[in-house]
């Protein structure tokens, strides 16, 4: 019984917990005819709730080519198919190829937003990324690596000088470089978060300064799945205050009162 229109359903499945999971992507899942997934990326217990009779794809050892014929394959054979990727799909998710070859095609698709990593690690870390007087500005980015390269007006170094809450993906590899570049505008005590499978069992954090991050990194033998979040709003100590909810602070829903 097919409960889904015959499409491609991109999925953001978050970090991989999936308590994580928006609603809509969990009705979605559990519905879907063919779900393809990152098994690398996607943790099992994503895919506890799919339907007895769902076809599971993993598809680390796939190329993109082939992940397509499958994709495009099914759907013509009037099959729902979920194309579940970790995280957020905004983020280095690769779907930029993919829709443009099903747009090729004519192949109708849907993206269900995620939660990134990012997020998940804040919330595990109690912290805002955005303090007033302090810090009101994320960047999300990453270092050049062998897959693909960063543009040259995104090397981090420029983009450090913002001193914003950074965060940082896809980097274990090239850590001693990307502390290196930090360290030209980063305080070398500013607080960094080292995120290793944020949202899996076997989850691990540990709070360092920036200038120990890359040593962190090593002694953990950290190589992939690590996310950094370089911040000053990390800082347990400040006590910076929002005006929004400020009792001196009126607007249209709370307006001044009269004395």
């Amino acid at each position: 019984m097919t409960f889904l229109k015959p499409a491609v359903y991109f999925i953001g499945a978050g970090p991989g917990d999936p308590e994580l999971l928006t609603l809509k992507a969990f009705r979605i899942i559990s519905q879907g005819d063919v779900i393809l997934y990152a098994d690398s990326l996607v943790p099992k217990q994503i895919l506890q709730d799919v339907r007895p009779d769902a076809q599971l794809i993993p598809t680390g050892n796939k190329t993109l080519e082939e992940i397509m014929a499958l994709t495009i394959e099914n759907v013509k054979n009037n099959l729902s198919v979920v194309r579940l990727h970790s995280g957020d799909l905004t983020l280095y998710s690769a779907i930029h190829e993919q829709i443009l070859r099903l747009k090729a095609e004519n192949i109708p698709f849907e993206l269900i937003p995620g939660i990134s990593a990012f997020q998940a690690a804040a919330a595990k870390l109690e912290a805002e990324l955005t303090i007033p007087n302090l810090v009101q500005t994320i960047i999300l980015t990453r270092i050049s690596g062998r897959a693909s390269s960063v543009p040259e007006a995104e090397e981090l170094a420029s983009l450090a000088a913002h001193k914003a809450s950074l965060c940082l993906y896809l980097a274990a590899r090239h850590i001693k470089e990307a502390q290196d570049k930090l360290l030209q505008h980063y305080p070398s005590d500013t607080p960094v978060a080292i995120c290793f499978r944020i949202g899996w069992p076997d989850e691990k954090i540990w709070l360092v300064p920036l200038e120990k991050m890359a040593q962190v990194t090593e002694e953990e033998n950290l190589i992939r799945t690590t996310l950094y979040l370089i911040s000053p709003a990390l800082k347990t100590n400040n006590l910076s205050r929002s005006r929004l909810y400020h009792p001196e602070h009126s607007h249209l829903f709370r307006p001044q009162k009269s004395h």
